[in-house]
């Protein structure tokens, strides 16, 4: 529901039925920065790290004040940037199907098994198409720092994707280098 409507805040409990409340933030934190405010009746500090852990923002155990959960909803409203639109939460390129959601990518209809590293750059790419994506924000987006310098990590981890994702790896259409400055994703 939410990568149908795009909400500004999400709500979240983690006592759902069918489904595991971490997992559901990793799969939102896939496509959205949108806050979440995790509302769970675990009182245990391992059930709140894993949230916070997973992307959440915020964390209120039940029971609780409606007007203290009021006041965090406001808060996170404060804090929260509008979200640019980056694209949807399932991005086509090729024969190249990413479900940033779910956290899968098909090619011809056949899943692709990506490293969690190679993962981390196609979403980074899915989350801003058309647009390039510098060296460095790539090495801060997947090393966490800046301080990693470019020895030769992003070409060969870029190479993989390309390997398993473009029809002519040596020539390719969708995942373009920018020479000197980065990289790119074309869709179509």
């Amino acid at each position: 529901m939410a990568a149908q409507t795009h909400p500004d805040i999400i709500l979240l409990d983690l006592g759902m039925p069918r489904l595991d409340g971490v997992e559901v933030i990793h799969a939102l934190r896939g496509w959205t920065r949108a806050p979440i405010l995790v509302v769970s009746g675990r009182t245990g500090s391992a059930g709140k790290v894993d949230a916070l852990d997973a992307g959440a923002d915020d964390f209120v155990t039940k029971p609780f004040q409606v007007d203290e959960l009021l006041a965090r909803l406001r808060a996170l409203a404060r804090r929260a940037a509008p979200e640019p639109v980056v694209g949807e939460a399932v991005v086509r390129f090729g024969d190249v199907v990413v479900d940033l959601a779910a956290r899968l990518v098909t090619r011809s209809g056949s899943p692709v098994h990506l490293t969690p590293t190679e993962w981390r750059m196609l979403e980074h790419l899915c989350r801003h198409p058309g647009a390039l994506v510098t060296r460095h924000e790539l090495l801060r987006e997947i090393w966490g720092t800046d301080q990693v310098s470019d020895s030769g990590y992003l070409r060969l981890y870029m190479s993989q994707p390309r390997k398993k994702l473009e029809r002519e790896p040596s020539a390719p259409a969708h995942l373009l280098t920018e020479a000197g400055m980065g990289y790119r994703l074309v869709l179509g």
